[in-house]
């Protein structure tokens, strides 16, 4: 996916931006901008016999115990931090009162295992044992944990939140619904977007109309490969990955959310998710009085703004410079705003805590058919 591979980019290049910006004498800029009012702790969970190394990331005062968000990745090798991506995210739900606990995905930074391994189930049962042990942190208020997911994440976070009716809350951004369907409306949207002509796109139909049948016969990535030739990056294990997902429909598991407050978060410029799909399947699925649905019409897929994310000069600088103000306007603060109210209203109706600043109550990679 190419909007996600620039943002990688922009992340390996880091180090270098820095140094010259050092040279240039603005140091201080780069630290102030890329210093958050958190206090992060690294921790560990085992589990199914594997360790998961992660963040839990704190407001910067009071005691606690506070609320959580428990973020669940997009598509990708992303580690706990999603290479720094996060961290605004975390400083503004703190702003609101909550603690963030991420987890790097299996096989990444220090955890182990391989996430081509896993399916959606797979992630699920991750996050379930991830909420559960948060539950078990005397600084976190299980009372008021919720979910915080993107992208690949809708096929994670609906089973989780079915499973688990204690959840609080359930913030789904970028969400797309039926895998395969999805998979053909960001291969079209890129080929669109890259000008493609129409003998190209229908050649793109065909190698896709091919992969599907070989998926369908369970067909081996040695077969995959005789068949197409040319594997455009697919490697053994992404083909064993989709493969193992891409039946993925999130829409019984919408069904069983029940009332779980949901928080739906769309992307006007979204070539990777057919956001009026989504919709739509949220609004028909989930009752009117637990979803709130809010679109940004700057963004693109990752909630960057688009304008940004278009440019890989302007997006490293301000990925270096302003980190703040990668994500499309309005996007932090309402997030923290939604976190408020949602408090606020389970404190009205007689379960949970008071709401206030301080003190011990203080409130992905689509790779052909993927």
């Amino acid at each position: 996916m190419k909007l996600r591979s620039r943002r990688w980019r922009v992340w390996s290049v880091w180090s270098v931006v820095v140094l010259l910006l050092l040279a240039a004498g603005v140091g201080g800029v780069v630290v102030r901008q890329n210093t958050y009012a958190l206090r992060e702790e690294r921790v560990v969970l085992t589990h199914d016999g594997r360790r998961l190394d992660g963040v839990l990331a704190r407001p910067a005062s009071g005691a606690g115990p506070f609320g959580l968000v428990v973020f669940v990745h997009g598509d990708g090798p992303v580690d706990a931090t999603h290479e720094t991506f996060y961290r605004p995210l975390w400083e503004s739900f703190a702003r609101a009162g909550y603690a963030s606990l991420s987890f790097s995905k299996a096989g990444v930074a220090g955890s182990e295992g391989d996430w081509l391994d896993q399916s959606m189930g797979d992630r699920a049962e991750e996050t379930l044992a991830a909420v559960a042990w948060a539950r078990t942190r005397p600084d976190v208020d299980g009372r008021r944990i919720g979910l915080w997911g993107a992208s690949q994440a809708g096929w994670v976070l609906p089973k989780v939140a079915a499973r688990d009716r204690r959840l609080q809350f359930v913030i789904a951004v970028s969400p797309a619904v039926n895998w395969l369907r999805q998979g053909r409306f960001n291969l079209l949207a890129e080929l669109r977007e890259d000008g493609a002509s129409e003998e190209r796109v229908q050649a793109a139909l065909r190698r896709r109309e091919t992969t599907l049948r070989l998926l369908r016969r369970g067909a081996s990535f040695e077969e995959y490969r005789a068949e197409v030739g040319d594997v455009d990056g697919m490697t053994a294990g992404r083909w064993r990955f989709i493969a193992r997902n891409h039946t993925a429909d999130a829409t019984s598991d919408l069904t069983s959310m029940g009332g779980t407050p949901v928080l739906l978060v769309l992307a006007g410029h979204d070539v990777n998710v057919d956001v009026a799909e989504t919709e739509a399947a949220y609004r028909e699925l989930l009752p009117s009085s637990s979803l709130q649905v809010e679109h940004y019409p700057d963004a693109a897929h990752s909630m960057v703004r688009h304008a940004v994310e278009r440019s890989g000069a302007r997006l490293t600088l301000t990925a270096v410079l302003a980190p703040r103000s990668l994500f499309a306007a309005g996007f932090l603060a309402d997030q923290r705003r939604y976190l408020r109210k949602n408090a606020e209203e389970k404190r009205q109706k007689g379960n949970g805590p008071a709401l206030g600043r301080a003190g011990p109550f203080r409130r992905g990679q689509t790779t052909g058919t993927g």
